[in-house]
């Protein structure tokens, strides 16, 4: 069986005791029993290895039986993710944690349907973060992804022009991801378009940042989906996988 993970700020000692949210949830949810094999992370690489030694209402009590720390992946993979309709974004957030993506950059393009606006964007970015939260818990990352703030397109084009290699997905591209040269380090940014794409300004916008137009394959993928195609691509190619 999978050995669960849960997020604490105290990882030092012998002993450690698991409460606030994630007791509860280790105790009242997923019922974790006293003997199990659970690991504790920082969600920034800390590892502590852990075995229950008692259960209670809401709280874990348990020994350390080992520690280790993750390196960060490199290079970094961010994606800039056009805000999709409905519910879609947090199914993108979603997989694209699962991927390994290490920051996820929402983007407010001029073909999003959806727009964040006041207590609303509040909102929508707080589930965003909680879906990468416990997603990267049940994919057993020791590395939390960043859910960045909303970025405009020129901050889109800012990040871009940074980056150790800036890419935007679009179906016109002639070169395909599979071809296209990566650094060995740095940031590698995607953009991913909303459901209208991305607009031939913001195209412009973005090459002249220098990002290279690619193509994922001869299919048209859904917005949710194509980030997290992309990442496979990339993490496959890196060597992070």
């Amino acid at each position: 069986m999978t050995v669960p993970v849960f997020l604490s700020d105290v990882l030092d000692g012998p002993e450690l005791v698991l409460g606030g949210a994630e007791g509860r949830h280790a105790a009242a949810v997923r019922r974790v029993r006293a003997g199990e094999r659970v690991d504790l992370t920082d969600g920034a690489g800390a590892v502590a290895e852990c075995v229950v030694r008692e259960v209670l209402k809401d709280a874990l009590r348990l020994d350390v039986t080992g520690r280790y720390e993750v390196a960060r992946p490199s290079p970094r993979i961010v994606v800039v993710q056009g805000l999709p309709k409905g519910d879609r974004g947090e199914l993108a957030v979603e997989m694209m944690t699962e991927a390994g993506v290490d920051v996820i950059v929402p983007w407010a393009a001029s073909r999003s349907i959806t727009q964040w606006k006041g207590e609303r964007a509040a909102k929508a970015l707080g589930r965003w973060r909680s879906t990468a939260r416990e997603a990267a818990k049940q994919a057993r990352r020791f590395h939390l992804p960043e859910v960045t703030e909303p970025a405009s397109t020129a901050g889109v084009a800012e990040l871009l022009a940074g980056a150790a290699l800036g890419l935007v997905l679009h179906e016109e591209a002639a070169e395909p991801l599979s071809g296209v040269a990566l650094p060995a380090g740095g940031d590698i940014v995607v953009v991913v378009g909303p459901e209208g794409g991305v607009s031939d300004d913001e195209l412009g916008r973005f090459r002249a940042a220098k990002a290279v137009p690619v193509l994922l394959g001869p299919t048209v993928l859904r917005t949710s989906t194509a980030g997290v195609a992309a990442a496979a691509v990339l993490s496959a190619r890196t060597g992070r996988w």
